[in-house]
């Protein structure tokens, strides 16, 4: 039977704080009878919601990008979240995501030769 890592446990722990913390937001957004559509450009709760929606995500993408860095032995992985502050995180998630598979291709064994 797989073990709970610590790694893993990581993860349970900012998928359960995105999920309760973002239901008490929604839920707050119907009991107070607002536009969910409109509070989200508006502001409001559900602005609220979706911040701390994103931000579950994005420290959870941090997590995965020093682990799997330090795993598959790529250098500065501490970059990418450095620029996500100044760019976007929309921006360094799928560049390190691009440059972890360059990073999986390089270090790949080579495919057997093909014979006829």
């Amino acid at each position: 039977m797989p073990r709970w890592t610590p790694l893993a446990l990581a993860y349970l722990v900012l998928a359960l704080v995105g999920l309760v913390v973002t239901f008490i937001m929604n839920a707050w957004s119907v009991v107070a009878g607002r536009d969910y559509l409109g509070d989200i450009f508006g502001g409001g709760p559900a602005v609220g919601s979706i911040g701390v929606d994103l931000l579950v995500v994005a420290v959870a993408g941090c997590v995965l990008i020093v682990t799997e860095a330090r795993r598959l032995g790529m250098r500065h992985a501490w970059l990418y979240i450095v620029l996500s502050a100044v760019t976007a995180f929309a921006f360094t998630f799928p560049l390190f995501l691009a440059m972890r598979e360059r990073r999986l291709q390089a270090t790949a064994p080579a495919p057997a030769p093909r014979t006829l």
